[in-house]
């Protein structure tokens, strides 16, 4: 086993983890997918509104790739096609029939798993919907099947408030992850497993899976910053990459023969009642997630983490990748003479609050203490940055549009973790900013 000692980076002390008790949520009655929340696809519808569907069945395929299908996560009848700004597909809603069917395609023995070639292993977890699982670096776009990647990392857990707790997804299930490690076997040369040294307790029966063990803050165990430093050459720049639970979904695939829909789902945040894991499925409403489980209802959902996430409404439902919805207290509240008050229990990375002796966990909210103004060159996100790219520095070569000089920077290394937005004491949304330059790259903008 290899050990990573990642040093940058931080770790932020706030209140609302997940406890690994596991809920199973009631069935709802509708489940919806948001094509236009998948990274650089653009979609083709398959079907109308009204038409019936089963669980597997075609929803949308990609124009630039067309062999690759996004399935329905249930059976009964399309109730609905929301579309956004410009056409884009926004949503589309299957409400649930009484008795759901199944498109299946037959499963995977271990036997059948072996002989079969890496061609046709690609075309089976294409069709059974499951490819867009895998992910390909630095731009995290669906992994290229053309292509065979440098090495296929995937990460058994993530710091990030508030993801799922792989001894919860994992517990019980090690021979479907082994399944699940064989298959992503046969796709590529190298196949790199980390866990981070926080779940040293994992299942025994699976520490002999594990490849490399990292230590450090958020994001330590990114896959993104496990390429970082473990790269030898360019050409390891082109990891593909897949999450723990996403391992599963390919496994699931494999011993059923039909798309998996199960998925547990961390219910977390300051604005949780109880926060812990949820058992449910694929593409589940919002507010099903939500109900008499929040503190009270002037909250915020960022399905995601805390850093990562993106707001939804509780009229929305989950997405392909998220796998938490977080609660946090809107930050929107006045509070009396705030000016003077010290920040005893106000989350910072800053030292001006005095949360900075604090010890304990933190209620976090959204409030971002201060307003938007220049960079005043503090260097407090390079402090944090887990892959050292110097962020202000590549930020104000975006700004003169210096794609070249952003380049050298390291902006393709950036992994888009969130911290160096959220220790700017300028406010500025730097993120986001890196992260709309490396998509504009990629489109060739």
């Amino acid at each position: 086993m290899i050990s990573i000692s990642v040093k940058n980076g931080y770790q932020l002390p706030v209140e609302g983890e997940p406890s690994t008790e596991v809920d199973r949520l009631p069935p709802p009655i509708r489940v919806g997918v948001h094509p236009d929340a998948i990274p650089f696809v653009k979609p083709r519808l398959m079907v109308k509104a009204g038409e019936p569907v089963s669980i597997g069945s075609v929803l949308f395929v990609d124009k630039t790739r067309p062999d690759i299908p996004f399935l329905s996560p249930g059976g009964g009848t399309v109730e609905e096609i929301v579309y956004g700004p410009r056409r884009s597909l926004h949503t589309m809603v299957i409400r649930l029939a009484d008795h759901e069917t199944s498109v299946h395609l037959g499963s995977l023995t271990p036997v059948s798993l072996q002989q079969m070639d890496r061609q046709d292993l690609i075309a089976y977890l294409k069709t059974g919907g499951v490819w867009p699982f895998i992910r390909q670096l630095p731009y995290y776009d669906i992994a290229d099947p053309d292509i065979t990647p440098a090495s296929i990392i995937v990460s058994l857990s993530d710091l990030e408030p508030f993801q799922p707790d792989p001894r919860v997804y994992l517990k019980s299930r090690p021979d479907m992850f082994y399944l699940g490690l064989d298959i992503l076997k046969k796709l590529g040369p190298k196949l790199v497993v980390t866990l981070h040294t926080r779940h040293n307790d994992l299942l025994p029966e699976l520490s002999r899976s594990i490849t490399h063990q990292v230590s450090g803050p958020y994001p330590a165990s990114h896959p993104g910053v496990v390429m970082v430093h473990t790269r030898n050459r360019s050409s390891d720049n082109r990891a593909w990459i897949i999450s723990g639970q996403d391992v599963l979904m390919l496994a699931g695939l494999a011993q059923a023969g039909s798309y998996p829909i199960e998925r547990i789902i961390a219910l977390a945040g300051a604005g949780a009642a109880e926060p812990k894991h949820i058992l449910t499925r694929n593409g589940v409403p919002i507010d099903h997630l939500m109900d008499q489980r929040t503190k009270n209802s002037h909250v915020r959902c960022i399905a995601g983490g805390l850093f990562t996430g993106a707001r939804v409404s509780p009229k929305d439902f989950m997405g392909v990748y998220p796998t938490s919805l977080t609660l946090i207290p809107e930050g929107d509240v006045r509070e009396f003479l705030g000016f003077v008050r010290p920040g005893f229990k106000k989350p910072s990375y800053s030292r001006t609050f005095l949360s900075v002796f604090n010890k304990s966990l933190l209620p976090a909210d959204t409030n971002v203490h201060g307003g938007k103004r220049a960079c005043i060159a503090c260097g407090a996100c390079t402090e944090v940055c887990p892959v050292t790219i110097l962020p202000q520095l590549t930020y104000k070569n975006i700004l003169a549009n210096d794609v070249e000089m952003a380049l050298a920077h390291g902006l393709l290394d950036c992994v888009e973790c969130g911290l160096c937005s959220y220790v700017c004491p300028s406010k500025i949304e730097l993120k986001d900013a890196l992260k709309a330059a490396k998509q504009a790259y990629y489109r060739g903008d």
